[in-house]
């Protein structure tokens, strides 16, 4: 069986699972952050219409430190009703680690402030069913940053152990007062089949 799934144009897409259409995905709403920094970022009212939820990120904290993580919250719940998977590695060495009744559901890890000033983190992050009120909310992300020689990549995964509709989404650095200028987000309707 050959992996390569389908094309669009010239472009193939290759995996074992279902291809998207360019025309899949629906942007919702983008967030670009301005001289004076934010603290978070909220995408709110996000309507019941699609079947998953993407938002990409290009990012960077103001902590006095090479990295920083996010974490991203959903229906304003600080709860202890997230659990995650984080398998990582720098390029020497991999790690995997778990968290169970977190407040979060936690990314590692994009770039802070002692990190050159044009490097940002970037990830992918995947909310699926975000609207079914029959079973928990599941989440999914590629997580990643370089710094000229160093860096870290992750593959984090997760669940919200609630049932109720996602329609508001709250990113927060973890350890930092706020994301800095030119960091971005875009929130991305993903159709149905």
């Amino acid at each position: 069986m050959s992996p390569i799934l389908d094309s669009i144009g010239s472009v193939k897409a290759y995996g074992w699972g279902k291809v998207l259409a360019l025309t899949s995905f629906e942007s919702i709403a983008t967030v670009s952050v301005g001289s004076g920094g934010a603290a978070n970022v909220e995408f709110t009212s996000i309507p019941a219409t699609y079947a998953h939820l993407q938002i990409r990120a290009l990012a960077r904290t103001d902590r006095a430190n090479a990295g920083d993580a996010v974490y991203v919250r959903f229906n304003n719940d600080s709860g202890s009703t997230y659990s995650g998977h984080r398998l990582e590695g720098n390029g020497s060495s991999a790690s995997a680690q778990f968290e169970t009744s977190s407040t979060s559901f936690t990314l590692n890890r994009i770039t802070a402030a002692n990190n050159g000033a044009s490097q940002f983190g970037v990830f992918v992050f995947d909310l699926l069913d975000y609207k079914d009120t029959n079973k928990y909310s599941t989440a999914r992300a590629l997580v990643g940053f370089d710094g000229n020689g160093s860096g870290l990549i992750g593959l984090d995964s997760g669940s919200w152990r609630n049932t109720a509709a996602v329609d508001r989404i709250d990113i927060l650095p973890l350890n930092a007062s706020g994301f800095v200028q030119y960091s971005h987000f875009a929130l991305y309707g993903i159709k149905g089949a």
